[in-house]
C-alpha cells in the first residue's frame, strides 16, 4: 500500500487515480499510523513552499515523514513535494525543508534567460547523467522521453543527488534521489504513459 500524504496541499486524487489505473493500491491519508503501516510514501504538493511546510508541520507529518525515511521506507516527492525534501527553499524568504536530500530550492528567475516564461510549463525531455547508473524509478524510461513540468523554482546545489535533468535555458534538476528517497520536479500523473512507467517503477522499487 502506498500512502499519499494529505496535508492540505496537492493534487491528491489525480495521483490516486493514476495508481488505480495501474492497479496499485493507495490510500490518501494524514493519519500517522496509516503512514507508518504503509509500504511506501508519496509526498505531493502544489503552491508555495512556506505554506506547504507550515501545513505539513501543523499536522505533525514532517516528523513522521523524516522518521519513515530514516527507517528506509521508499518515498517519492512530486513537484513541490520534491522541493520539500531538500534542506532549504528561497521562495519569498528562506525556509527549512525536510533535509532528506542535500541541496536548496532556488528561483528560476535570474537563472534562465529573460526570454523564457516563468513558470516553466510544458513538456521537456529527460536526460540521465552519463556518469551514473540509471535510477531504478527510470528503469522503464528511455533517454529523451518527455514529461510535464509546472514550476517556478528548482533544486540547486545538489549535483551528487541528480538522477535526471531537463533543458530550460539551463540544465534544470528534473529528479533527484538519496538512498530510498526520490523526488520528481515534473508531474508523473500528468505525463501520460511515461509518467505511468515511473509510478510503476516506484511501486516495484525495493530499498
Amino acid at each position: 500500500m502506498i500512502a499519499i500524504v494529505d496535508y492540505g496541499v496537492g493534487n491528491l486524487y489525480s495521483l490516486k487515480s493514476s495508481f488505480e489505473y495501474l492497479g496499485i493500491p493507495t490510500i490518501v491519508t494524514r493519519d500517522k499510523t496509516e503512514i507508518e503501516n504503509s509500504d511506501k510514501i508519496l509526498l505531493p504538493g502544489v503552491g508555495a513552499f512556506r505554506d506547504a511546510a507550515k501545513s505539513l508541520a501543523g499536522y505533525g507529518l514532517d516528523k513522521v515523514v523524516r522518521e519513515q525515511a530514516s527507517l528506509g521506507k521508499p518515498m517519492l516527492g512530486i513537484c513541490l513535494g520534491m522541493q520539500m525534501l531538500f534542506d532549504k527553499s528561497f521562495e519569498y524568504g528562506e525556509y527549512d525543508g525536510l533535509g532528506l536530500i542535500s541541496g536548496n530550492v532556488r528561483p528560476l528567475a535570474g537563472a534562465i534567460p529573460e526570454t523564457l516564461k516563468i513558470p516553466h510549463i510544458g513538456w521537456n525531455a529527460l536526460h540521465f547523467p552519463k556518469n551514473k547508473e540509471k535510477s531504478p524509478i527510470f528503469k522503464y524510461v528511455e533517454e529523451g522521453e518527455c514529461v510535464y513540468f509546472v514550476h517556478s523554482y528548482y533544486a540547486a546545489d545538489c549535483d551528487e543527488s541528480v538522477i535526471a535533468t531537463a533543458e530550460y535555458g539551463m540544465e534544470v534538476t528534473a529528479a533527484a534521489a538519496k538512498n530510498n528517497v526520490f523526488g520528481c520536479q515534473f508531474h508523473p500523473e500528468k505525463s501520460g504513459e511515461v509518467g505511468m512507467k515511473i509510478l510503476r517503477a516506484f511501486h516495484e522499487y525495493r530499498a
